[in-house]
Formats: structure tokens, sequence, C-alpha cells
């Protein structure tokens, strides 16, 4: 049984490691000149060089990654804070209030997760430039705030909660606001920390929707900007390896800070009838 167990965890360590060496051979090969990584002799660096990194961050006119790290911030906090407060409130309604019809509302919510996201881009694009929103972060961040799988993940949750905190709540007099506010939220920090960041990583790393809303090079956000630098600098591997390492380092950075909320709140949320 202990030889098995030892198999099981070599494994699943080989398998990890099969994950991260890809992040792992970005790293280390955005510090080599083009020289090493045209004739690659080694995965380490023989000469250590910053010369990629001061290249790009040098030229802001020409390769204003700055201003695409900024937007791509800017909009990813924003879809989070909207996410996180309207599929609470409806998850709150659908899983805590007596409301008539509740269930089939909740089961064409869920419905929608069998619709690609590509199919909505046409009557979403239709819709904002009947609004005059094209070319603007609200076209990314509003329709962001319909996140279907959020209110599964925090319908979920709210469920799991005792009823007899409302019942004592509403004892002492508090209004339905002042229940979800004061007590739901508090209790379900997991499972907003979970959905927070896998919607900040997701509006982080979207593609398709910046390209297609927005027109302006300085509204882009870092994926469809480090796309475009990429096709101008195509045969300068070390600049477009640095500045991918640029647009994937925020993101790992914060799934390392939040991976035992996303753990607990998965364990928490996720497996909840």
């Amino acid at each position: 049984m202990r030889r098995n167990t030892i198999l099981i965890e070599i494994f699943i360590a080989l398998l990890a490691l099969a994950f991260v060496f890809p992040i792992i051979l970005i790293f280390v090969t955005s510090f080599k000149p083009d020289a090493e990584i045209i004739h690659f002799e080694s995965i380490l660096p023989q000469q250590w060089t910053l010369d990629n990194f001061r290249e790009i961050l040098a030229s802001p006119v020409e390769i204003p990654i700055f201003r695409w790290f900024f937007n791509s911030l800017l909009i990813s906090t924003s879809c989070t804070f909207v996410v996180l407060t309207v599929t609470s409130m409806a998850a709150y309604a659908l899983a805590r209030l007596n409301l008539p019809g509740k269930k089939k509302f909740f089961a064409v919510i869920i419905a929608t997760l069998m619709v690609p996201g590509q199919i909505l881009l046409i009557p979403v694009y239709f819709t904002l430039d009947f609004i005059g929103w094209l070319d603007n972060p609200l076209a990314l961040i509003v329709p962001a705030g319909s996140s279907a799988f959020g209110v599964f993940l925090l319908h979920q949750f709210f469920k799991g909660l005792p009823r007899e905190l409302e019942e004592a709540a509403v004892i002492d007099g508090c209004s339905v606001f002042r229940i979800y506010w004061h007590i739901i939220l508090p209790l379900s920090k997991p499972a907003l920390a979970t959905l927070g960041i896998f919607t900040f990583i997701g509006s982080w790393n979207s593609f398709m929707a910046p390209l297609v809303f927005m027109d302006s090079v300085d509204k882009y956000t870092l994926p469809v900007g480090i796309a475009l630098f990429q096709s101008s600098y195509s045969s300068e591997y070390g600049l477009t390896i640095a500045a991918s390492l640029i647009c994937t380092l925020p993101v790992i950075i914060a799934f390392l800070f939040f991976q035992k909320h996303i753990i607990k709140g998965i364990s928490l949320s996720g497996l909840k009838s």
C-alpha cells in the first residue's frame, strides 16, 4: 500500500512538472539574448541579460505596454467587482428567498452555460454599437456581470448556509438586504474569493472580446496588445518571449496568492447540491 502511494505521488509530481515546465521555459528564455534562443544549447541562459525587458519598457510610444497593463488591470478589477456584486445578489435571491418560479429561472440561467460565448459576440456587438459603447472599457465591464457560472457557484454555497441565522436576524428586525450584507456575505468569503480570482484571471486572459469591441491601440488590453506586438516583432524572439512573460506573470502571482482560497472555495461550493 505504501508503495502504491509513493508511485501515485511521483506520477502527480511529474504531471505537475509537465504543466509548470512551459512557464519555467518562458521565464528563463526571456533572459536570453536572441543568439542563444536561435541556437539552442541549454535551458538556462549562458549569458543572463535584461536587454529584452529594457527595450520593451524603454519604448512607450511604439510599445505602450504600461498603457495595456493599466487597461487590463482596470477592466479585470472592474469586471471582478461587477460580477461579485451582481451574481451574489442574484444567487442570494434564488437560493434564500421565496420567489415564484425561481427554480425555472435558475434552470434557464444554468442552461446558458451550454451556449458558447462566441455565438453571443455578434448580438452583443450590435447592442454595444447601438448604445455607443464600442471602443469603451464599459463594453468589456458591463456585459461581464451576466455570469451564469458565478450565479451557480454562489447559489450552491448559499444553499448550504443554516437557515437559523436568517430566522434569528428576522426576529431582530433585519431587512432582506441587511441579512444579505451582514450575514450571508461574511460567511461566503471562500466562495467569493474563488469566484473573484476566476473572474479576474478570465478577464485578464480574455482576447476575443477586447479584439472585437476595441478599435484604438491605446485602449487594447495586454493580451491583444501583446498579440499586436508579436505580429510586428515576430523575428525578435527575445522581445516576444519577454512580452509574453510580462502578460503572464500577474496571473501567476494572483493564483499563487489566492490558491488556498480557490481550493477551499471549490471544496465548499462545488460539491454542495
